[in-house]
């Protein structure tokens, strides 16, 4: 579809003129992408501001958003950096320059951090207390606290902790990033010179200081302590006044601080915390090893450019002595209450007890397609499967990898890892079948961002007991997510194979809407045995007409089948696609989405996180409504419906509508064609566009307000309904019946206003 400018065209192909000086504004084509991710994390944190959620789930939203911020500072706002400083000023699809959207991005993170902060302070620390839980700060300790505390700080804390000068020419010691450290401003009591002075008299280097520093002749220093990561960040204390009394561990390091200096006084201190670039790729064009050469990576990640310091105190002379050692402006700093860094209040809320203050606890369903006293094989030979998660249980897909491990009839396992999280059911079964002599391959993604080393060390495990391992493929990430194994049954070879849309980890499993679909076809199986081929071997990229594969085909396909459903919409009057995913940023896709709004195709679209789309738009998108789900389960599935005139088609993929994941990315699309499963999967889209409860709507202004039933009904939780379909369906306890989701209430029509507050 051609970009044209608003009012000019009301239809492709049907100009419609207008004089200059009636010519309408150009309306916004697509939304700013990382303006779209920070209003994802308002919603995050508007769960922290519910009052119908539980306390400590609460605080956990919270940790949350401060964990999900790092992240983008670390990668998305780095990148805005590095264009800035290269000079690189193209605009991004939504007009804004870098250095317009980094001014956007501070002036917006600035307030989201007053709300989170205020919103703890103001609400959840008092309720917390009310109902238990105490974080004292340090003008609030009791003196048999104080006591507690400073046995604490003698016994534990200060040997581990290594007070370091700051001079004229190391002005700043070593911060990792993300760390935590306290600058201390040093007064000498005495007069007496320390170690660095006598260097000073005796001529050395460490004499010549620069105006930047305190005045050394009245005996100021600056020194800096790190925060131990080998320590519990939130301290346990005595309260016989709460059940549960914690203190921070800056805390109690900054009212003990004057025994790491004796001679001196403490006269100023800033807690800060340096944020550094990590979006800092592997050179894979070099011959050395490729795991060294990602560790190193990992090495340089942790000294990399400061891109944010965020600070806690009042001193306003340490705080311009920081930001002149790390070559930062005033923009870049982000001042904050305690705790700097609010996830890690996340020992709070896993603190043991007060079960009242945490959501119910859900135990996922038994899936009836998958009987205990049935052979796993047999349960995949009988019909396709699919199990919806955190619902249904993870347990299938770990006992089809544990049965294949044992399995004297399994001969090959292939599979691709993600993030798997070390989970020990996963890996044991690899090492096992390796063990037991089957062919075992994994291709691994190293380049997984932030969990790098983790997959190396399981990696180099998985190698150890004779699995063959493929590192990822050179300047792309593995991101598919599938499992092949091949099995000798007494009619020959026998391929069962699953796909998902979400990692094979047993944790995550319980914490992310995510589908995983079981088949043994002779067509699936043999296009994923191609892809895994392709992906291990020296391969030409396979033709594939039954999954669709990034980056070589899967973008195609799905122009295409958006421009089908336009042209059938065209000529037959009726259109409707059905699209949940995490984002939608990809410009391509988005005019072809625009362009079969205008062709009269009812779009209904879940995204949960990143939309450039801009819905809702007169002669545009006015038949696209776009709603974002933020609960409890965080969704992370991927499932797209077409109409087709009747003759229903849906997929599942591991892939967002996004360039990184289309253009970037080896990724799977893969069908879903029973007929059972195909409803299922179109029943659940359509149940999460009547949810009233954790739904949020985008509007055309790029606002996103709250969708709300009427007032005299209870609001509709899309997630809760979803467990009680898979509990139904679990006591029915046979396949075929009662097996789809029940549609409670007719789906609104794409792009109508539903109201709500914001």
């Amino acid at each position: 579809m051609r970009r044209r400018e608003q009012g000019t065209q009301k239809r492709p192909g049907n100009p419609t003129q207008y004089a200059p000086e009636d010519r309408p504004e150009p309306v916004q084509l697509y939304f700013n992408r990382e303006l779209s991710w920070i209003e994802f994390n308002a919603r995050v944190l508007a769960q922290a501001m519910r009052s119908d959620v539980p306390l400590l789930e609460r605080l956990r939203f919270l940790c949350i958003v401060s964990s999900n911020f790092d992240e983008f500072f670390m990668v998305r706002v780095a990148t805005l950096k590095r264009q800035v400083q290269l000079g690189n000023y193209v605009r991004c699809p939504s007009g804004l320059s870098p250095v317009g959207q980094l001014r956007e991005i501070e002036k917006r993170v600035r307030a989201l951090d007053d709300h989170a902060y205020h919103t703890l302070e103001a609400t959840i620390l008092p309720e917390l207390k009310r109902s238990g839980i105490v974080l004292a700060k340090r003008p609030e300790y009791t003196a048999a606290q104080k006591r507690f505390l400073g046995e604490l700080f003698e016994n534990e804390v200060f040997p581990v902790l290594t007070p370091v000068r700051c001079t004229g020419d190391m002005p700043l010691p070593y911060t990792a990033n993300l760390t935590l450290s306290v600058a201390f401003l040093l007064e000498s009591e005495s007069g007496t010179s320390d170690l660095d002075e006598l260097a000073k008299t005796a001529g050395g280097a460490q004499g010549d200081f620069d105006a930047s520093h305190p005045d050394r002749s009245s005996g100021e220093r600056v020194a800096v302590v790190q925060i131990p990561q080998s320590l519990e960040r939130v301290v346990r204390i005595p309260e016989e006044s709460a059940e549960a009394a914690f203190a921070l561990l800056e805390d109690v390091i900054v009212t003990f601080a004057e025994q790491l200096f004796p001679g001196f006084r403490v006269r100023e201190h800033l807690l800060f915390r340096v944020t550094r670039d990590a979006d800092i790729g592997v050179d894979e064009e070099r011959d050395e090893d490729f795991v060294e050469a990602m560790e190193r990576v990992l090495e340089h990640r942790e000294r990399s450019a400061a891109i944010r310091l965020s600070t806690t105190g009042t001193s306003e002379w340490l705080e311009a002595y920081l930001m002149g050692a790390l070559g930062l402006e005033a923009s870049e700093v982000y001042h904050k209450s305690e705790p700097l860094d609010l996830d890690s209040l996340s020992a709070l809320v896993d603190v043991p007890g007060f079960a009242d203050l945490r959501y119910e606890p859900r135990k996922p369903a038994n899936s009836p397609d998958f009987p205990d006293d049935e052979p796993i094989w047999e349960s995949i030979m009988k019909s396709d499967a699919l199990l919806y998660h955190p619902y249904e249980s993870f347990a299938p897909v770990v006992r089809l990898l544990q049965s294949a491990a044992d399995d004297p009839g399994v001969l090959a396992i292939k599979m691709t890892l993600y993030r798997t999280g070390g989970s020990a059911a996963i890996i044991g079964a690899l090492e096992r079948a390796a063990q037991n002599g089957k062919q075992v391959t994994a291709v691994v993604e190293l380049k997984a961002r932030f969990d790098e080393q983790r997959n190396i060390e399981w990696a180099e495990r998985l190698e150890r007991a004779g699995v063959i391992l493929v590192y990822g493929v050179a300047r792309l990430k593995v991101h598919s997510k599938a499992l092949l194994i091949v099995r000798r049954e007494e009619r020959g070879l026998r391929r069962y194979v699953h796909l998902s849309t979400g990692n094979y980890n047993d944790r995550t499993a319980k914490l992310y809407t995510d589908m995983g679909y079981f088949t043994c076809r002779d067509d699936i199986s043999y296009e994923t045995g191609l892809f895994f081929n392709a992906l291990t071997g020296y391969s030409e990229i396979p033709t594939l007409s039954r999954l669709a594969m990034a980056p070589v085909a899967m973008k195609e396909r799905l122009v295409h089948l958006i421009e089908r459903e336009s042209m059938r919409a065209s000529n037959e009057g009726d259109g409707l696609i059905l699209a949940k995913m995490n984002s939608l940023a990809d410009p391509e896709i988005v005019d072809a989405l625009y362009a079969a709004s205008c062709s009269g195709v009812d779009i209904a679209l879940n995204v949960r996180g990143i939309c450039m789309l801009v819905p809702g738009v007169s002669d545009l998108s006015e038949r696209i409504g776009v709603v974002s789900i933020v609960g409890r389960y965080l969704e992370h599935a991927r499932a797209f419906y077409f109409l087709n005139g009747g003759n229903e088609e849906v997929y599942l993929s591991s892939a967002d509508w996004m360039p990184r994941n289309l253009e970037r990315r080896v990724e799977l699309m893969f069908p879903v064609e029973n007929e059972r499963l195909k409803q299922r999967v179109k029943e659940a889209l359509e149940l999460q566009f009547q949810d009233t409860s954790h739904a949020y709507e985008l509007l055309s202004d790029g606002r996103y307000v709250a969708r709300t039933g009427r007032a005299d009904e209870v609001p509709f939780n899309s997630q809760e309904a979803l467990f009680e379909r898979v509990y139904a369906l679990a006591r029915e306890d046979r396949r075929g019946l009662g097996s789809s989701f029940e549609v409670r209430r007719k789906p609104p029509a794409p792009g109508a206003s539903r109201g709500g507050g914001a």
